[in-house]
């Protein structure tokens, strides 16, 4: 009996022992979009759960599909846009979730859920939506030099103009500002989008998706079409850079956090889902990013001057216009791509 009890102390003890050390060796790696989470978001989680965040970034939805595809492990997490998450879930690049470890799932608004790109939200939690659109440096151009799409060719930006590096953002520039939808697949407007950027590229100083703000802030480039929370940071500093909705329409997208197929701690991930989908964390990473929440409980957490600033969470009339992206066939997403090359030619 005495052997017995011996044992079961020395049982507790080790396991006493190894407790701390389990949950200090608990890790989540997450694959995600530059400047794209608060680092107090991420702070607050580890000293809630003990779980260390290990954070990589990528500046396009095309370098981390690259990755994934090729790699296919060292990630927990990810954050496509809407087109690549249909995408990867029909190359069976993602993992389906497991719902009964995200209750907090309920609080994303009907909006967001079950779109096509991912019937049911299978494999996807809507993270933040926006827009992508004209950043203008007032100081620079003036209130009306550019005021639409079809402004960026003046030749006051010749060499001035900042675009994203992003295929299917600057080619749906060139469809919009022909008239024509920002997802269309017919090859002769593809062809004449591709001509009338073409013509476009003398003005442009650089492609950017990793922190274009810096570029309008440096004066580097008097204006640019930025996502905007981008516009939303750089306006805060400087007054003077103006966010607009151009009357020929902009591009709408909605990122959400997938688990990619190589990924093992699949337990973390849903934690650190089922955290961010707390309305009050989805409002400090909407307020810090500047981007708009999809979470239908986050404006009682908002301040007002977010929630009522036009950059963050536009108004109806000028979401109207706005075109969410979707998921394009193979052949079309080759032919965008093709194009794209073609306009990056020296």
């Amino acid at each position: 009996m005495k052997t017995l009890k011996t044992l079961a102390l020395l049982l507790f003890v080790c396991f006493s022992l190894s407790s701390p050390l389990q949950a200090a060796d608990r890790e989540l790696f997450i694959y995600i979009w530059s400047e794209y989470i608060p680092d107090e978001v991420v702070a607050d989680f580890t000293k809630e759960t003990g779980i260390k965040v290990n954070i990589s970034t990528y500046d396009s939805n095309e370098a981390m599909y690259a990755k994934i595809k090729l790699v296919g492990k060292g990630y927990d997490l990810i954050v496509p846009s809407s087109y690549f998450v249909g995408l990867m879930r029909d190359q069976g690049l993602l993992m389906p979730l497991d719902k009964k470890q995200l209750p907090n799932l309920k609080n994303i608004g009907p909006q967001f859920i079950n779109q096509p790109f991912d019937p049911e939200n299978s494999y996807s939690v809507p993270y933040m939506w926006g827009s992508t659109s004209l950043a203008v440096n007032t100081e620079l151009l003036g209130n009306d030099t550019v005021r639409n799409l079809a402004d960026l060719w003046k030749p006051e930006l010749k060499g001035k103009l900042l675009l994203p590096n992003d295929s299917r953002e600057v080619m749906g520039i060139g469809l919009k500002v022909l008239g024509y939808p920002i997802n269309d697949t017919d090859p002769v407007h593809l062809e004449q989008a591709f001509k009338k950027l073409k013509e476009l590229i003398p003005s442009v100083r650089t492609f950017d998706s990793d922190s274009p703000k810096q570029a309008l802030l440096s004066g580097e480039v008097a204006a640019g079409v930025v996502w905007n929370g981008e516009a939303y940071i750089a306006n805060a500093e400087n007054p003077a850079i103006a966010y607009l909705y151009p009357k020929e329409g902009f591009s709408l997208w909605l990122d959400s956090f997938c688990v990619p197929k190589g990924a093992k701690n699949i337990t973390e991930a849903h934690l650190f889902l089922d955290y961010i989908l707390q309305p009050k964390v989805a409002a400090k990473i909407s307020s810090e990013m500047g981007y708009s929440s999809p979470n239908a409980k986050v404006s009682e957490f908002l301040q007002e001057e977010i929630r009522t600033n036009p950059i963050v969470y536009p108004g109806e009339a000028d979401t109207a216009r706005g075109e969410f992206l979707s998921n394009l066939d193979d052949a079309t997403s080759q032919l965008y791509e093709q194009y794209w090359m073609k306009l990056k030619e020296k």
